[in-house]
């Protein structure tokens, strides 16, 4: 059975899209993965996840994304537009699973496969743990460029998340276009 783990990085940040990705691994891919530490993304360093990715691209894995921007994000709020992405990300994989694992409590809509939502997945499935690291990388990588654009909010220090300095950036010079409206900021 080829299942492909499916993950999201940035649902809770002020700013910027929200990522998800759909993975699918071959057992030698999870063995040598497992070697290198793979687990859930927010538990890896920033050099552990980029390693990992790297890992990924060199052993060929099969994975595809989908950022959802913050003007989706506003108009059908972040739960949808988090499924709209996983989905998204699941139909552009080059083939169809049998069956997805998803991180959370949440199956994805109107996908056309079998599919299980489980809690605390990425630490449990090595699909999801992959599909964690390829959201997140992808999402940080994003969230620096935006930084060279607008480099007076600090988003590669905090990544779009609520900080201090983050909230201050945004009372002083206002909201960018990559701000979720809905969010609340103070």
């Amino acid at each position: 059975m080829i299942l492909a783990g499916v993950d999201e990085a940035g649902r809770g940040p002020l700013a910027g899209p929200v990522v998800a990705a759909a993975v699918i691994l071959t057992q030698s891919q999870k063995d040598e993965m497992r070697m290198l530490g793979l687990r859930d993304s927010k538990k890896m360093t920033p050099l552990r996840r980029e390693k990992a990715f790297a890992k990924m691209l060199e052993l060929g894995v099969v994975w595809r994304a989908q950022a959802a921007v913050a003007e989706r994000i506003d108009r059908d709020n972040i739960l949808r537009a988090t499924l709209w992405a996983m989905r998204r990300a699941v139909e552009r994989l080059p083939f169809r699973p049998d069956g997805v694992i998803v991180d959370g409590n949440q199956e994805i809509p109107s996908l056309d496969c079998y599919q299980q939502a489980v809690i605390g997945g990425d630490d449990l499935y090595a699909e999801i743990s992959a599909a964690s690291v390829v959201a997140k990388v992808l999402r940080d990588r994003v969230m620096c460029v935006y930084d060279v654009i607008y480099p007076e909010y600090g988003f590669a220090k905090h990544k779009g998340y609520g900080t201090v300095a983050h909230r201050q950036a945004i009372a002083a010079l206002g909201p960018t276009p990559i701000h979720r409206r809905s969010f609340n900021w103070k």
